[in-house]
């Protein structure tokens, strides 16, 4: 319908003829009925996708109500990545030591550690081909700078591939350690908003990407994790972030009612919010395992979140320039999915 506007709109530009300039204006607008038609048809089919997902139902309003922006000015061209890498890691060092300075060797530091619990569990479950298919087609087709081939072409080469991506999972687990080689990850430093100073480091997020096979791994685990969680029943009941089921809408409805049932007694209400600077980026490793340690874990799953967690770096990539490797000495890794359930686990207490 648009092309066949042009050739109207052509024609009438070299004709001047009023019959032109009528096909012309009926033309336009069938167009722009067509159109909205069109425009109704696709956000109501993406909102009825969405009816039970409240994530996605946000998603597709966000969209519909604030349309993407088109990307701002990039980065400035007289920051290297060597740059960016001090800044990420200097930016932690200094939580670390203002939190250090703090809680000190105080109680608040020995508050901060559990006592462990008797090991009940000391080894993960081996797992199949067909687990590992299922568990294959979760993780999302991100390619990583660090993949040997794009990620799409291993899943699509699953049959071939497959026998072989299960020993690499099996013998991870069997042995409790996590592959060095999948210990890397690449940041990319993204603008915080296109309003800002490209200039000033303070402006820009580290964005995380992490091999392929080793989400794979994590998948495996994690699945894992949450059943031993779910055994244990050891997360807070109102704890609804980063959790099955749970989200905004149970985390609104528990506070809600809360502050209906103290209006009803006449009571007065105070909501205290915290919001942790670098929060997954901060995670002490010790205080993180003597957790999974509480948890019960032992043998080589502690061994293997302890590798998962130790001997990681990071280097920033922009564009073809990269930067020295970063040794990371604390923090559970951005773009993981064993992250956020790892982050439940050590804010619990």
């Amino acid at each position: 319908m648009k092309q066949s506007l042009r050739r109207l709109e052509r024609r009438w530009r070299k004709t001047h003829s009023e019959s032109d300039r009528t096909r012309v204006r009926a033309q336009r607008r069938a167009y722009q009925v067509a159109m909205a038609t069109a425009k109704r048809a696709f956000f109501a089919a993406s909102i009825a996708s969405a009816e039970n997902s409240s994530r996605r139902l946000f998603q597709v309003v966000r969209n519909l109500s604030e349309p993407p922006v088109p990307p701002g000015p990039g980065r400035d061209p007289k920051i290297s990545c060597n740059a960016f890498a001090k800044f990420f890691a200097d930016k932690i060092a200094q939580i670390q030591k203002e939190v250090d300075s703090t809680v000190g060797a105080g109680p608040g530091r020995e508050s901060a550690r559990v006592l462990s619990g008797p090991v009940t569990w000391d080894q993960f479950q081996s797992v199949t081909s067909e687990d590992v298919d299922r568990l294959l087609g979760k993780v999302k087709p991100t390619t990583c700078l660090l993949d040997p081939c794009p990620s799409w072409l291993i899943k699509a080469s699953w049959e071939g591939l497959g026998d072989g991506l299960c020993g690499v999972v099996n013998a991870s687990l069997c042995e409790g350690a996590f592959p060095d080689p999948l210990k890397e990850a690449v940041i990319k430093p993204l603008l915080k908003k296109t309003s800002l100073d490209p200039a000033n480091l303070a402006n820009y997020r580290p964005l995380s990407n992490l091999p392929f096979l080793g989400k794979v791994i994590e998948r495996v685990v994690a699945e894992q994790l949450q059943a031993r969680l779910e055994e244990t029943d050891h997360l807070d009941p109102f704890q609804s972030g980063f959790r099955s089921h749970h989200g905004t809408e149970t985390a609104l409805v528990a506070l809600v009612d809360d502050l209906r049932r103290a209006r009803d007694k006449g009571e007065s209400c105070f909501l205290v919010l915290l919001d942790l600077s670098a929060a997954f980026d901060t995670i002490d490793h010790n205080i993180l395992l003597d957790r999974l340690e509480g948890l019960g874990a032992g043998g080589t799953v502690i061994q293997w979140f302890r590798s998962f967690l130790l001997g990681r770096v990071q280097k920033v990539v922009v564009g073809d320039e990269c930067s020295d490797p970063w040794a990371l000495t604390c923090g559970v890794p951005q773009g993981s999915v064993l992250s956020p359930m790892l982050f439940n686990i050590y804010m619990k207490p």
